[in-house]
């Protein structure tokens, strides 16, 4: 109808969900964060891309917002209305922007969306501590919500938020180790940890927001880490073969690393002479001279191992998966189009 505006997963295109997602909640996203500390609040707005170094406004990106996007669209499809949920939509966002700053820290990564990060810029005391406000302001906006589903909420990102953590954990454990003492399977139960956990979260939240019952929710939850896991395996695909234009960070920087991410350690697991050759690439130390040469080396090693191939079939495993716990919370497919749409979106992305 004339003037109507759609809401997230009515019907729309993935562009579309997220667009009208920012629209609701980053006016929610900036008032809470206003209410930080000075110190902090720079920090904050500096990642979110709101402000430059210097504090002058700026138009930088904030990310795609895929997991308020979930949570409201996760909403909606349980029959909710997704502007009762901007909160909780906010929170998840401040928690996964909590986790970026602190992995940008611990990966010693040095550009997220097209710009030098955080720790860079303020100092990695700085960067830590405003990831640590944002995590407890996520907590207060769920505490502050009068929405009856609030309290629930918090709880499920509360510990979404402790298995986060144990994922990060557990990656920096396998990132000491040489590369023929990582096994596939410890691999993808950090990503699910790390990645998985959120976005099931994120469905979970939108799905007790629309005050569904225990199994919707825990149906859900399933929906979201599946699509997590697929998530993740196309975004290790990209951080090695993608386009730095497009991502916002350099060419193999993560082989240059030698991060075990999925492809890596499906290739090295593979028993072929290009696995081989990947193994004694990653026995060498990173960042010395050569670095970069390595880093193209590994990558069509990777390839010739199979794990591009690998990652790519697995994902589309996942997502199947992933249907099929969401078919258990909604029975009537259309009515979850929008969380199919984006999650293909998530899935199908070259960048």
């Amino acid at each position: 109808m004339e003037g109507h505006t759609p809401e997230p997963g009515e019907g729309l295109e993935a562009a579309d969900i997220l667009a009208s997602t920012r629209t609701l909640v980053d006016p929610e996203l900036r008032r809470a964060i206003d209410t930080l500390p000075g110190s902090l609040r720079r920090v904050a707005r500096y990642h979110f891309g709101w402000e430059r170094a210097d504090g002058t406004p700026s138009a930088g990106s904030a990310g795609k917002a895929i997991r308020p996007a979930l949570v409201l669209t996760a909403a909606r499809a349980l029959g909710g209305e997704p502007a009762g949920a901007v909160r909780a939509a906010a929170a998840v966002e401040l928690v996964h922007n909590f986790t970026l700053l602190h992995d940008d820290v611990l990966d010693r990564d040095t550009t997220r969306r097209h710009r030098p990060t955080a720790w860079t810029v303020f100092g990695e005391a700085d960067a830590i501590l405003a990831g640590d406000a944002l995590q407890a302001l996520a907590q207060r906006m769920l505490a502050e919500d009068p929405h009856p589903g609030a309290p629930a909420a918090s709880a499920r990102l509360a510990a979404c938020v402790m298995e986060l953590c144990a994922g990060q954990h557990a990656d920096c454990a396998l990132e000491r180790r040489g590369p023929d003492e990582v096994t596939l399977d410890e691999c993808l139960a950090m990503a699910e940890a790390k990645t998985g956990a959120l976005l099931g979260c994120a469905c979970a939240l939108g799905a007790v927001y629309a005050g569904a019952g225990l199994d919707e929710v825990d149906s859900l939850d399933g929906f979201g880490r599946e699509a997590g896991l697929a998530f993740q395996l196309i975004d290790d695909v990209i951080g090695i073969w993608g386009d730095p234009g497009h991502t916002g960070k350099p060419t193999g920087a993560d082989l240059a690393a030698r991060k075990k991410s999925l492809p890596v350690v499906a290739a090295l697991a593979s028993g072929t002479p290009a696995a081989a050759e990947l193994a004694e690439l990653y026995d060498s130390p990173p960042g010395g001279p050569g670095s970069a040469l390595d880093a193209e080396r590994a990558a069509r090693a990777v390839e010739s191992a199979g794990g591009r191939d690998w990652a790519q079939v697995y994902a589309a495993d996942r997502m199947s998966r992933a249907v099929g716990q969401l078919a258990g919370a909604v029975p009537d497919l259309e009515a979850a189009g929008g969380l199919l749409t984006l999650a293909e979106f998530v899935t199908r992305r070259t960048h």
